[in-house]
């Protein structure tokens, strides 16, 4: 069965359950799943439950799919990922984006937390995701040719959908947050990078290192959706031996952000819907 199929097999399952069909779609990222419980659901089911997705199990994702209404607008959010460090193959990790759109979404709105290479912001910030660096060392896209999917050949030169940013800066200015813009570099993990590649990292031009995000919006775009991106700076990863990162400390700066970007994220939407 070909990754189309298993899509299409997915979206159906997850129709059968009463869902209705989303207009946009939502990937909340390490510790910023708070929005799917706001949803007015009509189906929340666990990843386990949806035939061929793949499983997360890193703390702070949920793994859960919830479907409804939230500002107005019909959204299917996914309440956390599955990574590729976790040892799924990139066709697994991204199969759920190819699902969300085999349900009929066409706007991705994908989140997630982050180093922060800049240093003239700092933790806590939010970022919007102007364009990225794929450095994860592999691309969703290698494999046999599947047209159904998309273009052999997609172009990624505007990744970032311009008319999308422009929809949260006004949303951001509007609520009186602080919203950076920049661009982020997706790295495969699971270890923290060194000193020496972090100032590597930032002298490219990267705003923020992550280990999700670049392979997702690849697919997204290779499948026509148009995408927002929202980076949470959960620490300030200049390069400077200031002291080791944890996963915890991840997910403390994260919760502590969730409300300013809870908020963000329905005023983007409830625009949309406008």
């Amino acid at each position: 069965m070909n990754w189309a199929a298993r899509a299409r097999e997915a979206a159906q399952a997850i129709g059968r359950i009463g869902a209705r069909t989303p207009e946009v779609a939502v990937i909340l990222g390490s510790g910023l799943g708070a929005l799917a419980d706001e949803v007015s659901a009509d189906a929340a089911i666990a990843y386990g439950e949806i035939p061929h997705f793949p499983r997360t199990g890193v703390e702070g994702h949920a793994g859960r799919l919830v479907v409804g209404t939230l500002e107005g607008r019909s959204v299917a959010v996914m309440q956390g990922r599955a990574h590729f460090y976790e040892g799924h193959t990139m066709a697994e990790v991204t199969f759920p984006v190819r699902v969300l759109h085999a349900l009929g979404a066409r706007i991705l709105v994908v989140s997630n937390a982050a180093g922060g290479l800049n240093r003239q912001w700092y933790t806590g910030d939010l970022m919007l995701i102007s364009d990225h660096i794929n450095f994860m060392g592999t691309n969703p896209l290698i494999g046999p040719y599947e047209a159904e999917l998309g273009p052999r050949f997609p172009d990624m030169s505007a990744a970032y959908d311009k008319e999308l940013i422009a929809v949260a800066e006004a949303a951001a200015l509007d609520l009186g947050i602080l919203l950076r813009k920049g661009i982020y570099v997706g790295v495969s993990g699971p270890s923290y990078e060194t000193p020496a590649e972090l100032r590597m990292l930032a002298r490219w031009g990267a705003d923020a290192v992550g280990m999700s995000t670049v392979h997702e919006v690849i697919v997204a775009r290779h499948a026509g959706m148009r995408v927002l991106g929202l980076t949470a700076i959960t620490d300030m990863a200049t390069g400077e031996v200031v002291g080791q990162v944890s996963h915890e400390e991840v997910l403390a700066v994260a919760r502590e952000l969730e409300p300013r970007f809870v908020r963000l994220t329905r005023r983007i939407i409830a625009t949309l819907s406008a």
